[in-house]
């Protein structure tokens, strides 16, 4: 089966936190939208973290992200949230390029609902992660692509989350 993003089949969506939880400016819905004038941009302090859900499950094969250089992730890694395991450490470089890491071959058939980015450290001395662009690359035994209407939110602790039913497209 051929890889592809797998935006589509995100169903939900949080990062630990937003800078000033100005959401408008700097949500997570800026992570996925496409733009090169928008990004998500967290709040100071460590860890910091980007977790999706997938509707159908998917078999990643790579992430792509592209940071604001100077506010990069350093100690990084993808956690299984489901089976509460580390897939693998990710090595990001500080700059501005879309990065591209591969997700260990004996990872790539293995299904997955829901995945955290955790960004134990950062480029940052104040602990600011600033992402442009967000993918997730793979592929899904579904051939369903509807697209419902999501609900977006915030929590009380300044987390910006968004729920919404199978198969959306996040802009």
């Amino acid at each position: 089966m051929e890889s592809e993003s797998l935006l589509k089949f995100i169903s939900k969506s949080k990062v630990s936190s937003v800078l000033n939880k100005d959401t408008t400016s700097y949500g997570r819905k800026h992570l996925f939208d496409g733009s090169a004038e928008t990004c998500w941009n967290s709040e100071q302090g460590l860890p910091q973290s980007v977790m999706v859900e997938f509707t159908p499950a998917v078999k990643l094969s790579k992430i792509h992200i592209q940071f604001q250089g100077g506010f990069a992730g350093k100690d990084t890694r993808l956690v299984d949230m489901v089976r509460g395991v580390e897939i693998c450490p990710l090595h990001p470089n500080d700059n501005n390029q879309i990065q591209v890491f591969d997700v260990p071959e004996s990872e790539q058939d293995v299904e997955r609902s829901r995945i955290k980015i955790q960004f134990l450290s950062s480029t940052d001395f104040y602990g600011r992660i600033v992402i442009y662009a967000l993918d997730f690359i793979g592929h899904t035994g579904a051939n369903s692509s509807s697209s419902p209407d999501a609900a977006t939110g915030s929590g009380p602790d300044g987390t910006e989350t968004q729920t919404a039913s199978a198969h959306i497209v996040i802009t």
